[in-house]
């Protein structure tokens, strides 16, 4: 872990060094302060020499401004080295999380990733900058108070030592004991990501079905987690502070007494007594900061361990050795293809015994029932997942063999949850190809037949649209995702039931501007009505992940039971299908 982490400090090394050297500097002019102080009380204040006094107490005023100075510059260096280290630690985290394929994303949750990309790697940094400071500043101050106490008494001094060595022990019991509570909280953590996204992201939803207060009481579960874990360590974690307090206050009246009567006795100064109890202040004040470094790593490792997670995932998908830098045409060919989510297949396979073959420029309809296994198809297509047995062709090579974003450039996919971005219409549209003319813009609107309400809006192609896309309506999300898909200037175009919410009238009139300007295209309507795939070249009928039937609509009509029973269903006198219904 420490290697994979360090590996990311990168160019802020120099800081990074540079922060304990200032941080020794400053404990060594903290400790040489008391022993200034004790030689200005013995041979200035006691012998009333004010031109000593005056000297020494110059001498004291430019150690306290170095101190000072040290303090300042490796507070400085710290925080630029801390800051920057997370910086590199978020960006190598999503440069990774980019490259990753579904399959890696379902492994760590969509919550799981925020978490470490935000509380995680701000635990790693507040750790990172205490390691640079404190822990060196506490032991190598507490080792220079040391060593200046046993110069002026050692006698007295081993009273620290006695002290030392007892609330050693007792703070590593309750460090120990913290650091298991502190684990488990960032896990729920985890959790409580993914309620605030669900509950946010469907806030409309939630509202539609005044589920407030059941959302308002999931929300209190997964906090209340967080809250009686964290009063569980810090309930032990502040044991510090009254042990600490104890053992300070023990040792000053000891010290005091037995100082005391060495200077009756002679054997010690009124000044070495000040600057002894002032060592007894840092050398514990010292060792609680070293107990605390100690808690907060054990916070930090938890979350680094987590981070390095995430930084050591291999994406299942890679790019092959000499990988193939152009796809021919749009044809598609499934090879014995079954299909798992689960990595090594042992799951319930979810497509089974796949073999069809589609040429370049087909318009092919896909239908089934729900669960059927037709979004699972056509992302074997454009390789966000790979077969678990079998293969898949375009352009008459294996998938495997393509570069991946030559591939994906060449297979443009509209989802069934369409996504827009804030920003203006033609940012949007742009995210199909940055380099895209306005023109060219516009010339896919109205393919997608978007621009006809394009126009009517206040900006037109610059209004714009809210994150999510909140500012439009279902059917206009669509045709705009529709659009932003066809500017990649696809050989593959897949609408992945991507027009639903669009009224029956404009589908069939997207069809026919797909049919008329981009022939050579193959393109993959999936549907859940029949009108929308009926004047299809050939029709694929899922059922249970296997291929029912493909064949036109008409051999359909008389060869396939499924097929049949959902077109009556839609056409029939007693159909619930609105043949006539607009957009949501």
């Amino acid at each position: 872990m420490i290697k994979t982490l360090g590996s990311h400090i990168k160019e802020y090394k120099k800081p990074a060094l540079m922060t304990p050297v200032f941080m020794v500097l400053e404990a060594l002019f903290e400790t040489i302060t008391p022993l200034l102080m004790s030689m200005l009380v013995d041979n200035g204040v006691n012998k009333g020499d004010m031109s000593y006094i005056f000297r020494m107490g110059g001498v004291m005023v430019i150690c306290a401004l170095l101190g000072l100075l040290s303090g300042l510059m490796g507070g400085l260096t710290a925080a630029t080295a801390s800051t920057g280290f997370a910086k590199n630690l978020r960006r190598a985290m999503n440069d990774n999380i980019q490259r990753f394929s579904f399959s890696n994303i379902d492994k760590f949750s969509t919550a799981g990733l925020v978490t470490r990309l935000t509380t995680d790697v701000t635990n790693v940094q507040n750790s990172f900058q205490m390691i640079l400071r404190m822990c060196i500043r506490a032991p190598f101050s507490l080792i220079f108070a040391m060593a200046a106490a046993f110069i002026v008494s050692a006698r007295v001094a081993s009273v620290y030592l006695v002290a030392i060595i007892i609330l050693a022990c007792f703070l590593a019991l309750i460090v120990s004991r913290a650091m298991g509570s502190f684990r488990r909280v960032f896990e729920k953590y985890d959790a409580l990501n993914s309620t605030i996204q669900e509950n946010v992201g469907a806030i409309r939803v939630v509202k539609s079905f005044v589920r407030e207060d059941y959302e308002i009481s999931r929300m209190e579960k997964a906090v209340d987690n967080i809250y009686r874990l964290f009063v569980k360590a810090e309930s032990i974690v502040v044991l510090n502070g009254p042990v600490m307090q104890l053992a300070v206050n023990s040792c000053i009246l000891i010290i005091a007494w037995i100082g005391a009567r060495m200077i009756v006795a002679g054997s010690l100064t009124t000044g070495d007594l000040m600057a002894l109890l002032t060592y007894c202040m840092n050398i514990l004040m010292n060792l609680m900061m070293v107990s605390m470094i100690f808690v907060m790593i054990s916070m930090s490792v938890a979350s680094g361990e987590r981070i390095c997670e995430v930084l050591n995932e291999e994406p299942d998908i890679k790019n092959p050795n000499s990988p193939i830098m152009e796809v021919r045409d749009g044809s598609i060919r499934f090879e014995d293809v079954d299909f798992s989510y689960s990595k090594d297949g042992s799951g319930k396979p979810v497509l089974k015994d796949l073999d069809f073959e589609i040429k370049t420029g087909e318009t092919i309809g896909m239908i089934g029932p729900t669960g059927s296994g037709k979004s699972s198809l056509i992302s074997l297509i454009s390789r966000l997942y790979d077969t678990t047995q079998g293969t898949v062709y375009v352009g008459g090579e294996d998938v495997r063999r393509y570069d991946l974003e030559v591939l994906r450039k060449n297979v443009s996919v509209v989802l069934q949850n369409n996504v827009l971005f804030s920003g203006s219409v033609i940012d949007n549209l742009k995210w199909g190809d940055p380099d895209a003319s306005r023109e060219e813009c516009i010339e896919a609107c109205r393919l997608a037949c978007a621009d006809e309400f394009i126009e009517n809006m206040p900006d037109k192609y610059d209004t714009k649209i809210e994150r999510g896309g909140n500012n439009v309506s279902g059917g206009q999300k669509q045709r705009l995702c529709i659009a932003r898909a066809l500017l990649k200037k696809p050989k593959i175009l897949i609408l992945d039931d991507s027009t639903s919410a669009v009224d029956t009238a404009t589908d069939a009139k997207i069809r026919q501007a797909f049919l008329e300007k981009i022939p050579d295209v193959t393109k993959i309507i999936i549907a859940q009505r029949i009108s929308s795939v009926e004047k299809a070249d050939r029709i694929i009928v899922l059922d249970e992940g296997r291929i029912s039937g493909f064949d036109t609509h008409e051999n359909l009509l008389k060869d396939n039971e499924i097929y049949r029973e959902v077109y009556e269903s839609q056409t029939g006198n007693d159909a619930d299908f609105d043949q006539a219904g607009g957009e949501s």
